[in-house]
C-alpha cells in the first residue's frame, strides 16, 4: 500500500472518530470506520484507485466557517460528465457562473432537528445533515421515512451560504444518499383500511364516537398545503383522494416527530395513513382528519391492505351525513356582513404551470421572476425553510396557482403567479449556478407582517413590497435596515412601519382585515386574498429625490413657452433688452397632487456646508428645503438634523434661467433664440405639516460637573454629538479632534467637551468676504471664502463637561440673580463661520439663545481665542465689537430657546435689551420723519422682478468673479422685490438685491413673507424711499407663498394678492396729498379733464432710436436692426373733486383712454409707423408750441383729444410717481371750477399730484354717483 494512501486512511479513521463515532460506551470507532470506507469504497467503484485519494473529509463545523463561497462536489463524477452538467446551466442563464467544483467528502447523519442537545427547537419539517461537529439545514428532492437518524455518504451535494458572512448556508442534496450501514428491513403486516369515499361520511357526521376511535385511511395525494406555523405551533394538511372517485378527505399533521411527512410526500402518489382520528378545529367548523403520536405513513400497496367496513371501523352510533357546505358557515367566519360587497373588476384564473427560476426580485417579500417573464408571489404561503432551493436556475412546479394580469400599473410585469395556502409549490430541480442564499426571515419581516395584519390582495400588496424596496434603497445607508424594518420593544415600530401603517390604514377598511387560514384550505368554494383583484393605480408615490428632480425640471421646462410668460399687450411694446430681461427668470411650483399619482416627499434633514442651506438627502441625491412655522417664527430646531421627514404638503419650485436673444415679441416661439438654460430646483415647507418618522437619539442632560477632569475613556459613541457631527456632511470627515484645545496642558484629548451659552443679537448673510485669519500670518494672497458672521452675546461663563450628554439645562438662566449688568459673562463677541461651520447659518437667528460646543476639549480658554489678524481685530474693536471668535469645523451648535420664552424675559439687563435688533414697519420706514440708514422690517412679496442696476451702483470685482464661477443672471442685474406691509395692501416698498447674493438666498417667491434684517434705506432724488441688500444684510422666511392653482400660472413674478392681481381701495386725491408715502397704489374714481399730451413712435428694438420705413434711424454709429416697437404715452390730467393729478398712460392704456377699436388702433400704428413718431400737446401745456405737420392721421388724433367726449368719469387703478412732471405747476391753489349736471361748484386746487396709470375702466355716471355717495358717507 502506498503511503500516500496510509496516509488518507489514517485520517479517513481519524476524522471517524472525531466527527461521527457517537459519544459513549455505544460506540465503536473501529467498526464505523470500516463501515464508512466499505460504503466509499463501494460508491468510489475504483475509478482510479481503491479510494478517492484526491478527496477529503469535511466535517459540518468546517464546512460553515470555511467555505464562504458556494460549491459542489460530486464524489462519482468525471470530469467529462461534470463539464456536461455544467454546460446545461449556461444554456438557461447565460451570464451567470457556475458552482464551482471542490473534491470534499460529506458524511453525515439526516435529522429532523429533536436531537439537537442543549437547544429547545420550534419543530418546522425542516431536514438537518448532522455531526459531532455541527449541523447544518439540507434540502432533498426526494426522501424515505427510513433515512431519518441514519448515517449517509453524499457522493452530490452542493454547500449555498449566505451572503452574510456571519450567517451558516445550508446544503442541496443532489443525488439520493447512500447509508452507510443497510437500513432495517421493513415488516408491515396486512391493514384494515378504509378509503375517502367512506371517510368523507365520517368527516360530515353529526355522530359522535363513544370511544376515540383510530383509524387507516388510504388513498392517492391529490393536494399538500404549505407548511404553516401560527402560535408557535407547526401543522400542514393533505389531500387523500379515492382511487376510483372524486371524493377527498383532509388530514392535518401537526406532531413533530410527523412533521418531516411533508418531505416524502409526492403528489399523485398512494399512500396509507395509521391511527388517524376525525376532529373538529377550534377555529373553524370544519371536521378533519388528524394524526396521533402512533401514526404512521406507508406507501400504498393493494396487496397490503385490506377495505374495513364502516360499520366496523365506526363504533359510534348511527351515521347521519350532512353536507359539508351545511356544516360551513363562511360568513361567521369571514365576519362578513349582509351587505353587499362592490364586485371586483377581474377575478384570477386557476392554474398550474413549470417553469425555471431566472431572478430573486425580492426574497423577504417572496418575489421570484420566472423564465425572465412572470413573476412568481409566494408571500402568502409561510416559507419556513427560509426559501432553501429557490435560486435562479432552480426548477419548479406550481399547481393550483392564482394568474393575475397586470395587478398593478407601476409593476414591472404582465403576468404574476400568485400562490395561496390552496397552492401547491414543488422543487422540481436544484440550481447548478454559483448564487448565494438569499434567506426569507422568519421572525421581524415587516412584508409578511403587513401582509398578514391586513390581509393584503396582491395589487396593494406589490405596491407596499415598492414602497419598502424604495425606502431601504434610499435610506439605508443612513440608519441601516435594522432601524428601518425592524420593531423594537424600546423604539416601538421602525421607520417603515412607521411610514407604510397611516397608508395601510386609509387604503384597507377594518372589516377586510380578517384571514381564515382553514377556511382557505379546506373550503370546497375556494376563497382567499388572491381569488378576486382589482388593478391598482398607486394611490401615491415616494421616488428618490434624483428621480423628483429630474421629472420636475422636464416638466417645468416642458411646459416652458416664452410666448406665455408675457402678456401679448405687454410685450409688443417691449425692447429687445427689457423683452430678454422679463424672460431671464421665471419658476414654477409644484404640489404633491401636481404629479399622477401624488408625491409623497422623504428625506433626511441635513444642513449643507457648501451652500449654508437646509437639504433633504437621500442616498441619490440632496434638495435644498425652506422650513417656516405658521406662527411666523424661524425655524431653528438643530435636534431635527439627521431626522427622516416626511411631507405631504409642499412646494416644490423650480426657478428657470434663460439666456435668450430674441429681437422682438414676434419671434418668441422660435426657440433658436434660446442661448442657454438653467435651472435650480428646491422645496418649502411648514414644519407643521412634517411627520418625523426618525429621530437620532437625543443626548440625557443632566446638571453640571465643572469640576470633573477624569475622562476614563475617548470613544466617540453612537447617537452622541460628536458622532452626529461627522454624519453631517457629504464628505467623509476625518477623526474629531479639537483642533483649537491644542495649547498648554489643558490639551488632554476624552470625551471631556466645553460648552458656552450666548443670544444671538445680529446675524449677516451669507457672502464672499477676505478675512484674513490668524492662523494664516500675514494674510497675502488670501481668496474670497463663502462665510457669514453673528453678533452674539455671551450668556454665562465656559463650562467644562465630562460629556456631551451631561450639558446641561437652562434652569440658571432663570434665577434672578443670573443677569446683572456688571457681569463679565455679558461680552459682546462677533462669531465667524466658515468651511463646514456654514451649515449652520440656516439654524442661527436673532433672539435665539445656543449652546456652543466645543468636543474633546477641557481649555477654558478656547473661547477666548483670536480668530482675525491683529489688524482686523483692531478694526473690529473701533467698531465696538471687543473680539472675534472664529467657529471651527468640529464645533457644533444646540438650539436651547428663544429669549422671549423664558419665563421671567422682563429681568433681562438693558445691555441685553439695547443689542437686540427692532423690526420697524414699512408705513413708518416710508414717512419723510424717519431718519435710520440700517433697517429691519417684514412684508409681503406682491412683485418679483428682474432690472438693470442703476447707472450709479460700482460693480465690485466680486460680482464679476461670480459670474466667471457660473452665476445663473448676469452680474450687472439687480432683482426688484415690491414688499407690502400686509397681505392686499397698497402701501409698497421697494427692495433691491444685486444678483451675486441671490444664488444664497431662497424662497423669495411672490406671496411670500420675508423678514428682511439689516438692509440700507436710501433715499432716490424724486425723493422715493428704497432699500438696498448689502453684505450685512439677511433675509428670513416667516411664510410661505399660499398654496393655490395661481402659484403656478404666475411665473414671472407677480403675486395672485399684490394690487395689480386684486382690488386696491378706493381713496381720494386729497388723501394723497396728505400722506405722499401711504398708499403707493390705489383706486379713485374720477373725471377725465383732458388729454395734455400725446406720443406715438416707432423705436429700435435694439438701441431705441426712431424706426422709420423699415429700419433704424441711428447714424452714428448705423444700427443694423431692422426690427420696431411701437410705443405709446399719454399724459392727462383727472379730478375727483377733491384735488387735481396728472396721470401718465402708455401703449394699452393709452388705447383705452381714445376709445379706439383694435381696428382703428392697427391703422393708426400702421400710418405711424411711415411717420417715426406723432407728438401733440394741449395748447395750456405749452403755449404758442409749434405743432406737428398736419396729416390725415395727426389731424385726427387731434381733434379725438380735443373731442368733449373724451371728458367722461373713468375707475382708474394708479401707483405714485415720484418724478417730477415737465407740466407747469401752480406756485399756490387756485380756483377752480367744477360742473356736476347743471350744478357748478369753485374749489381750491392746490399742488397736482402725479400718478402712473395701472388701468382704465369705464365707469356709468349713474354708478360713479352711487359709488361717490357710498364713499362719502362711509
Amino acid at each position: 500500500m502506498a503511503e500516500s494512501e496510509q496516509r488518507w486512511l489514517r485520517a479517513a479513521r481519524a476524522f471517524v472518530c472525531e466527527a461521527l463515532c457517537p459519544a459513549g460506551p455505544g460506540g465503536d470507532p473501529e467498526q464505523l470506520a470500516e463501515s464508512v470506507l466499505r460504503c466509499l469504497r463501494s460508491t468510489w467503484g475504483g475509478r482510479s484507485g481503491e479510494f478517492p485519494l484526491g478527496y477529503s473529509f469535511i466535517s459540518i463545523s468546517d464546512l460553515q466557517c470555511q467555505q464562504h463561497t458556494p460549491c459542489c462536489s460530486h464524489l462519482t463524477w468525471s470530469t467529462s460528465e461534470f463539464k456536461t452538467w455544467a454546460h446545461q446551466s449556461e444554456v438557461i442563464l447565460p451570464k451567470e457562473s457556475v458552482l464551482p467544483r471542490a473534491h470534499l467528502i460529506l458524511i453525515g447523519y439526516l435529522r429532523d432537528g429533536r436531537t439537537q442537545e442543549g437547544k429547545e427547537k420550534l419543530m418546522d419539517g425542516n431536514l438537518y445533515v448532522q455531526d459531532n461537529t455541527g449541523t447544518v439545514p439540507c434540502e432533498l428532492l426526494h426522501f424515505e421515512s427510513e433515512w431519518l437518524d441514519l448515517l449517509f455518504l453524499f457522493p452530490s451535494w452542493a454547500y449555498i451560504p449566505q451572503m452574510n458572512k456571519d450567517s451558516a448556508g445550508y446544503v442541496e442534496i443532489l443525488s439520493d444518499p447512500v447509508p452507510v450501514n443497510a437500513p432495517p428491513e421493513r415488516v408491515v403486516d396486512t391493514l384494515p383500511v378504509i378509503y375517502p369515499t367512506t371517510a368523507a361520511q365520517l368527516v360530515s357526521t353529526r355522530a359522535l364516537c363513544k370511544t376515540r376511535t383510530k383509524l387507516n385511511v388510504a388513498g392517492e395525494l391529490a393536494r399538500l398545503s404549505t407548511l404553516l406555523c401560527i402560535h408557535n405551533k407547526t401543522f400542514f394538511f393533505l389531500f387523500l383522494k379515492c382511487f376510483t372517485s372524486a371524493a377527498c378527505v383532509p388530514v392535518l399533521v401537526q406532531k413533530p416527530a410527523q412533521l418531516a411527512w411533508h418531505r416524502m410526500l409526492q403528489l399523485g402518489q398512494g399512500y396509507v395513513l395509521t391511527s388517524l382520528r376525525v376532529s373538529s378545529l377550534k377555529a373553524s367548523a370544519h371536521k378533519v382528519f388528524v394524526t396521533s403520536f402512533s401514526s404512521r405513513l406507508l406507501p400504498y400497496s393493494a396487496e397490503q391492505v385490506k377495505e374495513q367496513p364502516l360499520e366496523i371501523a365506526w363504533h359510534g352510533g348511527p351515521i347521519q351525513t350532512v353536507s359539508l357546505e351545511a356544516s360551513v358557515q363562511p360568513s361567521s367566519l369571514l365576519g362578513v356582513t349582509d351587505e353587499k360587497l362592490p364586485v371586483p373588476a377581474k377575478e384570477s384564473k386557476i392554474l398550474s404551470y413549470m417553469g425555471t427560476i431566472t431572478r430573486v426580485l425580492n426574497a423577504q417579500a417572496g418575489l421570484y421572476e420566472l423564465d425572465n417573464k412572470v413573476c412568481l408571489c409566494l408571500a402568502y404561503q409561510q416559507l419556513l425553510n427560509s426559501a432553501r432551493g429557490l435560486r435562479p436556475g432552480a426548477r419548479v412546479e406550481l399547481r393550483d396557482v392564482h394568474f393575475l394580469q397586470k395587478p398593478l400599473a407601476s409593476f414591472p410585469f404582465v403576468v404574476v403567479l400568485g400562490a395561496c395556502l390552496h397552492s401547491t409549490v414543488l422543487l422540481k430541480g436544484f440550481s447548478r449556478l454559483s448564487t448565494f442564499h438569499q434567506p426569507v426571515a422568519s421572525s421581524g419581516n415587516l412584508y409578511m407582517q403587513l401582509l398578514f395584519r391586513y390581509n393584503l390582495g396582491l395589487p396593494l400588496y406589490l405596491w407596499l413590497v415598492s414602497l419598502l424596496e424604495m425606502l431601504e434603497q434610499r435610506f439605508c445607508c443612513f440608519f441601516g435596515r435594522r432601524q428601518l424594518f425592524i420593531r423594537s420593544a424600546h423604539c416601538g415600530p421602525g421607520i417603515a412601519e412607521k411610514f407604510l401603517v397611516p397608508i395601510l390604514n386609509a387604503e384597507v377598511p377594518s372589516k377586510e382585515r380578517l384571514r381564515d387560514v382553514h377556511y382557505e384550505i379546506l373550503a370546497e368554494m375556494h376563497h382567499c386574498p388572491l381569488q378576486q383583484y382589482q388593478p391598482l393605480e398607486p394611490p401615491s408615490q415616494a421616488p428618490p429625490l434624483s428621480v423628483l428632480r429630474c421629472v420636475a425640471e422636464r416638466r417645468s421646462w416642458d411646459a416652458f413657452s416664452p410666448s406665455q410668460l408675457l402678456s401679448p399687450l405687454e410685450a409688443q411694446h417691449m425692447g429687445t433688452q427689457e423683452l430678454n430681461r422679463r424672460l431671464a427668470w421665471s419658476y414654477d411650483a409644484f404640489s404633491a397632487e401636481s404629479f399622477q399619482p401624488r408625491v409623497v416627499l422623504l428625506g433626511v434633514l441635513r444642513p449643507s456646508s457648501r451652500s449654508g442651506c437646509l437639504q433633504l438627502r437621500d442616498k441619490s441625491d440632496s434638495i435644498p428645503c425652506v422650513i417656516s412655522h405658521r406662527n411666523g417664527s424661524p425655524f431653528a430646531d438643530t435636534a431635527l438634523i439627521g431626522s427622516l421627514l416626511q411631507v405631504e404638503t409642499y412646494q416644490l419650485v423650480v426657478e428657470r434661467f434663460l439666456q435668450s436673444d430674441f429681437p422682438s415679441w414676434e419671434q418668441l416661439s422660435v426657440l433658436e433664440h434660446v442661448r442657454g438654460r438653467e435651472a435650480r430646483l428646491y422645496v418649502q415647507f411648514c414644519f407643521e405639516d412634517v411627520q418625523i418618522l426618525h429621530t437620532p437619539e437625543v443626548p440625557v442632560q443632566v446638571g453640571p460637573s465643572l469640576g470633573k477632569r477624569d475622562v476614563h475613556s475617548s470613544k466617540v459613541e453612537p447617537g452622541s454629538p460628536e458622532a452626529k457631527v461627522s454624519k453631517l456632511e457629504e464628505t467623509s470627515p476625518g477623526p474629531v479632534t479639537a483642533e483649537c484645545c491644542d495649547g498648554g496642558q489643558s490639551s488632554a484629548k476624552g470625551t471631556g467637551c466645553m460648552s458656552r451659552l450666548f443670544l444671538v443679537v445680529q446675524k449677516e448673510g451669507l457672502t464672499y468676504r477676505n478675512y484674513l485669519l490668524a492662523a494664516a500670518g500675514g494674510g497675502e494672497g488670501q481668496d474670497l471664502q463663502l462665510s457669514f458672521q453673528a453678533t452674539v452675546l455671551w450668556m454665562n461663563k465656559p463650562q467644562r463637561w465630562g460629556h456631551p450628554r451631561e450639558i446641561g439645562s437652562l434652569t440658571e438662566l432663570e434665577q434672578p440673580n443670573c443677569w446683572s449688568e456688571d457681569s463679565k459673562a455679558q461680552q459682546r463677541v462677533l462669531l465667524l463661520f466658515m468651511g463646514r461651520s456654514l451649515r449652520w447659518f440656516t439654524f442661527l437667528h436673532p433672539d435665539g439663545l445656543y449652546q456652543l460646543i466645543v468636543p474633546q476639549c477641557l481649555d477654558f480658554g478656547v473661547f477666548e481665542r483670536p480668530g482675525l489678524s491683529p489688524l482686523q481685530e483692531q478694526h473690529l474693536n473701533q467698531l465696538g465689537c471687543p473680539s472675534c471668535l472664529l467657529v471651527s469645523d468640529s464645533w457644533y451648535l444646540q438650539h436651547k430657546t428663544w429669549i422671549s420664552c423664558l419665563t421671567q424675559p422682563k429681568m433681562l439687563p438693558q445691555s441685553v435689551l439695547a443689542g437686540m435688533g427692532q423690526t420697524i414697519s414699512i408705513p413708518e420706514l416710508l414717512s419723510n420723519s424717519f431718519t435710520g440708514s440700517l433697517v429691519s422690517f417684514s412684508g409681503e412679496i406682491v412683485e418679483r422682478t428682474l432690472c438693470a442696476s442703476p447707472g450709479n451702483e460700482k460693480r465690485s470685482a466680486l460680482c464679476r468673479t461670480r459670474r466667471q464661477k457660473g452665476a445663473l443672471l448676469p452680474w450687472d442685474h439687480s432683482v426688484k422685490l415690491s414688499v407690502s406691509a400686509a397681505p392686499g395692501s397698497s402701501t409698497v416698498l421697494d427692495v433691491y438685491i444685486a444678483v451675486d447674493y441671490t444664488q444664497h438666498l431662497w424662497g423669495l417667491l411672490p406671496g411670500a413673507k420675508i423678514l428682511f434684517q439689516n438692509l440700507q434705506r436710501k433715499i432716490s432724488r424724486f425723493q422715493n424711499v428704497y432699500c438696498t441688500y448689502i453684505a450685512s444684510s439677511c433675509i428670513s422666511i416667516l411664510a410661505l407663498p399660499p398654496s393655490c392653482p395661481l402659484l403656478s400660472s404666475n411665473p414671472t413674478g407677480l403675486s395672485s394678492k399684490s394690487p395689480e392681481a386684486t382690488s386696491p381701495s378706493l381713496v381720494f386725491l386729497s388723501n394723497l396729498l396728505l400722506q405722499p408715502h401711504s398708499p403707493s397704489q390705489g383706486k379713485i374714481l374720477c373725471h377725465l379733464s383732458c388729454v395734455l399730451a400725446l406720443s406715438l413712435q416707432w423705436i429700435c428694438s435694439v438701441c431705441s432710436s426712431i424706426f422709420k420705413e423699415g429700419r433704424c434711424r441711428r447714424d452714428s454709429p448705423p444700427c443694423p436692426s431692422r426690427i420696431g416697437v411701437n410705443q405709446a404715452n399719454a399724459k392727462i390730467l383727472v379730478e375727483d373733486g377733491t384735488g387735481e393729478a396728472l396721470v401718465l398712460c402708455s401703449n394699452q392704456q393709452v388705447v383705452a383712454l381714445l376709445g379706439l377699436s383694435p381696428v382703428e388702433w392697427k391703422v393708426v400704428q400702421s400710418s405711424v409707423q411711415s411717420r417715426g413718431s406723432i407728438f401733440i400737446q394741449h395748447a395750456s401745456v405749452r403755449p404758442g408750441c409749434v405743432e406737428e405737420p398736419e396729416d390725415l392721421v395727426t389731424c385726427y388724433l387731434r381733434s379725438l383729444c380735443r373731442n368733449r367726449a373724451l371728458s367722461r368719469p373713468i375707475l382708474l387703478a394708479f401707483s405714485l410717481d415720484r418724478k417730477p412732471s415737465k407740466i407747469p405747476q401752480p406756485d399756490s391753489p387756485q380756483p377752480r371750477r367744477f360742473q356736476c349736471g347743471e350744478v357748478e361748484f369753485v374749489s381750491q386746487i392746490g399742488t397736482r399730484l402725479s400718478l402712473k396709470c395701472l388701468s382704465i375702466q369705464e365707469v356709468d355716471p349713474k354708478l360713479l354717483c352711487s359709488l361717490s355717495s357710498k364713499r362719502i358717507k362711509h
